[in-house]
């Protein structure tokens, strides 16, 4: 066990989470999924089992960082260490800025960025220790061009990005790759709750994208573990646009 790699990746119980979770059990890795939902976390934990790998479920509420600490202590208590932190956990409620609630606006900084915050807090100074560890924020290409209705998610995710180069150019003396995945519009079950409110928005955005369809999951994962894997190793500070054409920047 304590040969292989452990990969701690929060908001794992669903969506682009389980599949990063998946991914990286199939690339040799044990994979501690870390959600809220318990419930979520734990038939993510029976698929990766059911394909031979292994993985240990968590709860931890990303906007508490003492919660995020319990999740950590846990994790470490049962695998040694961390050595791949994928700070996948977010949340959004689209609307135009000005009928948003405060307590929307908080909810969303503190779900998208300070819960990043938070993981890192916790988890580099495990990297540092054990000379290992790879960092793969998610981010949203609504942080690099706007998206009407998430001004605020927008911002949050844009702070990601901002953190991510920051705390790559902290980390680089201590060998640390922290890396950034903006994904595009993805068919997840956060996307289908948010697109009620419109029922034509997935087809318009698939007629928008130069490759017609929404991400997968799976799109998303395989960008993750090209950053944790070691042909990566040069590659830190970056931001990596996921989103079938819809943005080139």
């Amino acid at each position: 066990m304590m040969n292989k790699r452990v990969a701690f990746i929060t908001g794992a119980g669903s969506g682009i989470g389980r599949g990063i979770a998946k991914t990286l059990a199939s690339r040799n890795m044990n994979i501690v999924v870390a959600d809220i939902n318990s419930k979520n976390a734990e038939e993510t934990v029976s698929l990766i089992e059911q394909a031979g790998y292994e993985a240990k479920a968590v709860y931890c509420d990303v906007t508490s960082l003492e919660s995020v600490k319990k999740a950590v202590e846990e994790s470490v208590s049962f695998y040694q260490k961390i050595d791949v932190l994928v700070n996948n956990a977010g949340w959004d409620k689209v609307e135009p800025f000005l009928k948003s609630d405060p307590s929307t606006w908080k909810r969303i900084i503190d779900i998208n960025l300070l819960g990043q915050v938070h993981t890192c807090k916790e988890i580099l100074p495990l990297m540092i220790e054990n000379g290992y560890g790879k960092v793969v924020n998610i981010a949203s290409d609504a942080a690099r061009i706007g998206s009407s209705g998430e001004a605020v998610y927008s911002a949050a995710k844009g702070g990601v990005i901002a953190f991510t180069k920051t705390i790559a150019r902290e980390m680089a003396r201590h060998k640390l790759n922290i890396n950034c995945i903006a994904p595009g519009p993805a068919d997840t079950p956060l996307f289908q709750e948010i697109g009620s409110y419109n029922e034509g928005i997935a087809g318009a955005l698939e007629k928008a994208i130069p490759f017609r369809r929404l991400a997968q999951p799976e799109d998303i994962a395989g960008a993750v573990a090209y950053f944790v894997s070691e042909e990566a190793g040069y590659v830190t500070g970056q931001t990596l646009s996921v989103n079938g054409g819809l943005t080139m920047v």
